[in-house]
């Protein structure tokens, strides 16, 4: 299921890393949870589910950052640092199936994009409804991709 939605910027919580793309399975449930222990220590309190976004560098590695979106920005622990979730247009797809293989829903993403005439504008990130424990992530997960309309 797609929707089109309009964001406004997002403060987030996260941790970030340098990972080649097999790693992130592994490191995106831990990293929210040291987000989490970090927020409840300092009485902050999520205001979304969890979440991780990744940019592509052309080394083949991935800059990743997960956490959680907060109601105000918080300050730098050099673990935990501050940064924000673009607002705007965005698509929404739902990835809910666990025998389908989230890279099925991004070629849905492209698919879409293509027939609507629109572009990615950013990277896009993942959202979390399932609570992630340490070793997993969940099955229902919201993708997010910033999209603009081509104007022809």
């Amino acid at each position: 299921m797609s929707q089109v939605r309009a964001l406004t910027e997002q403060p987030t919580a996260v941790r970030r890393t340098l990972l080649i793309p097999e790693q992130l399975a592994d490191w995106v449930p831990s990293a929210c949870a040291v987000v989490a222990e970090h927020l409840r220590h300092h009485g902050i309190a999520p205001i979304g589910f969890p979440y991780a976004r990744c940019h592509s560098l052309p080394d083949g590695l991935v800059e990743a950052e997960a956490g959680f979106p907060v109601a105000a920005p918080i300050a730098d622990s050099g673990v935990v640092v501050p940064s924000t979730l673009p607002g705007g247009p965005v698509l929404v797809f739902w990835h809910t199936d666990p025998d389908e293989k989230p890279a099925q829903t991004y070629q849905a993403i492209e698919e879409w994009l293509q027939a609507e005439g629109a572009v990615a504008t950013g990277d896009s990130w993942e959202v979390y409804h399932d609570l992630p424990s340490c070793d997993q992530v969940g099955t229902r997960i919201e993708i997010i991709q910033p999209i603009s309309f081509c104007r022809t």
